[in-house]
This record gives structure tokens, C-alpha cells and sequence, in this order.
């Protein structure tokens, strides 16, 4: 099998549950880059810095993300690095420059995460108008057009609604850009989002679309989605990677209570802070429904819906997931864990070579309607 797999860079305090069950999980850079090197060791391919500005919903330490990625890219030599940012309050522009730069230290390891954007405190606080949802994508789209034409045009124009480059300079005709990156045409655009104008957006102009966790007909419906909107546009669909918060014990019952113990001691105030906050922004859809639409407070312990995916269990059942994943069109997961450094390691020691030796699964007798069970309040497809 070609599956893929990235891990969730913890560059920000907290880990990725809103719980205090505990953990030796750390986000400083000296833990990051022991972690991003076991990670390059054991097989992973991807590394994704998350980006978070306000602390809050148990986060209150960050390390901004293009920063700690370009800082882990110079300090590894196959781990592919991926920094998250925000349309609005990055600018094109100088951010293209950046990543080239950034593509060329790393040596072609570079790429960029475009996130449309899900707390409004983050850009009302500094001063940045709060745009419709589909307002948002819309100005994202712009966005990632500057970007590729700054990396592949000579000199590069754009004349759109939220971003005007080329114009007025003296001197010149276009706005220059070099050197360009080591990437060929350009650095790889990820792109987060489960709306009908994420899906549609991810279907003309990026390059890999990360969805949040869920059961095998959610992921498959947001898959099939996307193909349709790129069918219709007549561009080539993104790849596809599905989220997963991966608890691999020795026993079925030794995961399901860690699991259990995590919401048990979920921070719930947090908890109710991030809910209403993601509910807003998903019911502000023109459809209704976005990220976050059917998540009860169980689910958001982990705040992209890691524990639905399913990656809870043992060896044998996480391998088996994985094969039903890669059988419905997920090409990369994105895994999480709880305490990082050991159950990062254990995952890639084991899981990653058992999957790289596996026979991928006949789509046409993948079973996709899920059976979803409760655990702790969580719902978890099996």
C-alpha cells in the first residue's frame, strides 16, 4: 500500500485534547525537533505546525507555525514540513517569498497550509475584519492564486477582490519574485475545511485536502464531493487526508479506557468555549453546515473529531482501519497522539511497515457504512 502518514506537530501547550488527563506531551522546540526526528526516523512523511495566535479552549502557549516549520525543516532531511496559515492576517506576498525561502533551505520540503479561518477573536483582535464563512474561502481562493502566480510568473499580476499585486510599481512591470522554489511547479498547497465552499475551493486549487475525523461514509462523502466539483471545473482533485487520534495499546479494552479517562477529565469550560465558537462558525455556512456541524462536547475533546476516525485499539485493528481508509480514497492520515514522543515512535515502528506490506483492500467490498459505538460519550467508528 502507498498510504502516507503526517503527524500534528504539538507547537502549541495542551496537546491536541482539552483534557487533563496526563501527559508528557510538550510544545517547546527542543522537544518538536527530538520529536520531528524520530518521526523522519520511523517513516513518517509529513509534519503539520498548527497555527494558533490567542491562548485559549487549554492552549496557551504557541510557537507560531511558519516559524517552528521552517526551524524543523533546516534540522531534518526527509520530513516533508507543512506551516499553517491564516488569509487576512498573513499577506500573500511577502508569505510567497517566505515559503520559497523556506522551500529552499529545506531543499524541496516545504508547503504551506491555507486555513480559512474558525476564531473570529484571532482576527478581530488584531484589528482584522471577521468575514462571512463563504467570504472567507472566497478571499483563501484569492489567496492561493497570488501565491502560484508569485512562484511560476516571471512577473507576476492579480487584480481580484481581496488581493491587487503588480500594479504601481516604479520600475517595473509585474511584481518580481526570486529566486522561485525548489519545488516544481511550486510547494505543495494543503488546505483544511469540510463546507460545500471548502470542498469546491479544495477541488480547483489545492493540492491536498485535510478532512476532520469521522466515520468511513462521512469521509467518503466529502471525497466524493470534491471529485464532483473537480469533474465539473475539469481540474485534477486533490489528494486526501483524513485526521486520527490514535490510541494503539496492547488490548481493545486498555485503549478504549485511556480513551475514556481523557474525557473523563476533559476541561469542560474550554470545551464549551471551543463548541460554541466551531458552532458558529459551521451553522454560518450557506448550506448550514460546516466543520464541527454534528460534534457533541465528547467529540470535541479532540478538536478536529480525531476519535471518530477510529484509530483506537491494537495493532491488528488500527492496520485494518487504515486499509478501509486507503480503500475509500484517503491518501495520507494525519495522525495524533496523546503522550507524542513514545506512541509516535510505537506507531511508526509497527504500524507504518505493516501498512507499506499490505495488500490494499477491493473498494467494491469495503463495507462503508460504519458501525459507530460509544466510548466515554465519544462516538467511534469500528
Amino acid at each position: 500500500m502507498d498510504t502516507e502518514f503526517a503527524y500534528w506537530v504539538p507547537n502549541i501547550s495542551g496537546g491536541l485534547v482539552v483534557s487533563d488527563w496526563e501527559t508528557e506531551t510538550d510544545w517547546t522546540y527542543d522537544y518538536n525537533l527530538d520529536l520531528a526526528r524520530t518521526a523522519e526516523a520511523v517513516g513518517f512523511d509529513y509534519a503539520l505546525a498548527q497555527a494558533r495566535f490567542f491562548g485559549s479552549y487549554g492552549a496557551e502557549k504557541q510557537l507560531e507555525a511558519l516559524s517552528i516549520a521552517n526551524a524543523l525543516a533546516a534540522q531534518t532531511d526527509e520530513l516533508h514540513i507543512i506551516g499553517a496559515v491564516h488569509p487576512g492576517l498573513w499577506e500573500p506576498g511577502p508569505l510567497a517569498n517566505f515559503i520559497a525561502t523556506a522551500d529552499r533551505i529545506s531543499d524541496g520540503r516545504f508547503s504551506v497550509n491555507v486555513v480559512s479561518g474558525w476564531f473570529k477573536g484571532e482576527f478581530t483582535g488584531f484589528g482584522q475584519p471577521w468575514l462571512a464563512h463563504d467570504e472567507r474561502y472566497a478571499r483563501s481562493t484569492e489567496f492561493i492564486e497570488v501565491l502560484k502566480a508569485l512562484w511560476t510568473e516571471d512577473r507576476a499580476r492579480y487584480d481580484g477582490r481581496f488581493y491587487t499585486v503588480g500594479k504601481d510599481i516604479d520600475g517595473f512591470e509585474g511584481a518580481p519574485m526570486e529566486p522561485k522554489p525548489v519545488q516544481d511547479p511550486y510547494p505543495q498547497v494543503f488546505q483544511g475545511g469540510n463546507s460545500q465552499a471548502a470542498r469546491e475551493m479544495a477541488a480547483k486549487h489545492a493540492d491536498v485536502l485535510f478532512i476532520n475525523g469521522g466515520s468511513l461514509q462521512e469521509i467518503r462523502a466529502v471525497i466524493e464531493d470534491v471529485e464532483e466539483y473537480a469533474a465539473e471545473s475539469g481540474t485534477e482533485p486533490p489528494r486526501f487526508a483524513a485526521n486520527a487520534f490514535v490510541i494503539q495499546r496492547d488490548t481493545e479494552s486498555e485503549a478504549k479506557a485511556v480513551l475514556e479517562g481523557i474525557i473523563e477529565n476533559a476541561t469542560d469550560e474550554a470545551i464549551d468555549a471551543f463548541k460554541q465558537q466551531v458552532k458558529q462558525a459551521g451553522q454560518s455556512t450557506a448550506e448550514g453546515d460546516g466543520m464541527w456541524s454534528d460534534s457533541e462536547f465528547e467529540d470535541l475533546v479532540q478538536y478536529n473529531d480525531g476519535f471518530k476516525t477510529g484509530l483506537i485499539g491494537t495493532d491488528k485493528q488500527i492496520i485494518e482501519r487504515i486499509r478501509k481508509l486507503d480503500a475509500i480514497g484517503v491518501d495520507i492520515v494525519l495522525a495524533g497522539f496523546l503522550d507524542f514522543e513514545p506512541e509516535l515512535e510505537r506507531f511508526g515502528e509497527t504500524i507504518i511497515p505493516a501498512i507499506e506490506e499490505a495488500d490494499p483492500l477491493d473498494p467494491d467490498v469495503v463495507d462503508a457504512d460504519d458501525e459507530i459505538v460509544d466510548i466515554g460519550g465519544a462516538k467511534v467508528a469500528k
